[in-house]
């Protein structure tokens, strides 16, 4: 065992080479080669419900913006600022999940929020019927603009990487190969329970022959 000094730093080495114990060498890196720092944090980071869940509270809120302070605008600004949000923040193994849900959440934003109001209504189903064709039709270049941001951020993040793992997890867990045919190589075992044991016959033992039975006239 001897003691070097490398760079004003002392390590400590057995006769095959290798540090001892806990030793660092100078630099703070670790035997295994690391640099002896923790990796830093990534930040806020959401699965892909409270992704959803995020475009779909933004989504009501900017309703609820928009009834009271009146533009038409709020409603589909408050959904882009959710979708932008949702799509930084998601992790990237959940951005196939949230790339086809903005076009399913604004709609269901809208189901509630129409519903609720024509509760009030002389004819509920009527102020339902208008109030949903007058906010999907009045919102859908916004409905557009969110769905593309999405897309675009989640294709810049890794969702052609998604994409490829899905498909390859989707071959890896597909059906076993079939069997191989009549006359081919290899066995194929019938399956459980099909097999049942059947008697052709008798055994030659349990009745006499016809020569036995001439010989015992």
């Amino acid at each position: 065992m001897r003691a070097e000094v490398e760079g004003g730093g002392v390590v400590n080495e057995r006769g095959d080479g290798q540090p001892l114990g806990g030793a660092t060498r100078a630099g703070g890196a670790s035997p295994a080669g690391g640099t002896g720092r923790k990796p830093s944090g990534g930040g806020v980071r959401l699965t892909a419900r409270g992704a959803i869940a995020l475009v779909l509270v933004a989504t009501l809120v900017g309703r609820v913006l928009q009834a009271v302070f009146g533009p038409s605008a709020l409603l589909g600004l408050t959904f882009v600022v959710g979708c932008a949000g949702a799509v930084v923040l998601v992790n990237r193994r959940d951005l196939l999940s949230l790339v086809v849900c903005p076009p399913l959440v604004f709609f269901v934003a809208a189901l509630i929020t129409e519903a609720v109001g024509a509760l009030g209504a002389k004819v509920p189903v009527q102020a339902f019927g208008l109030g949903m064709f007058a906010v999907l039709s009045a919102n859908a270049p916004w409905l557009f603009a969110g769905s593309l941001l999405v897309l675009l951020v989640a294709w810049r993040r890794g969702l052609a990487t998604c994409v490829r793992e899905l498909r390859e997890e989707l071959r890896a867990a597909g059906p076993a190969p079939a069997r191989q045919k009549a006359g081919g190589a290899g066995f194929a075992p019938e399956p459980e329970g099909y097999f049942e044991p059947k008697v052709y016959g008798t055994p030659r033992d349990d009745h006499p022959s016809q020569e036995q039975t001439a010989d015992g006239r």
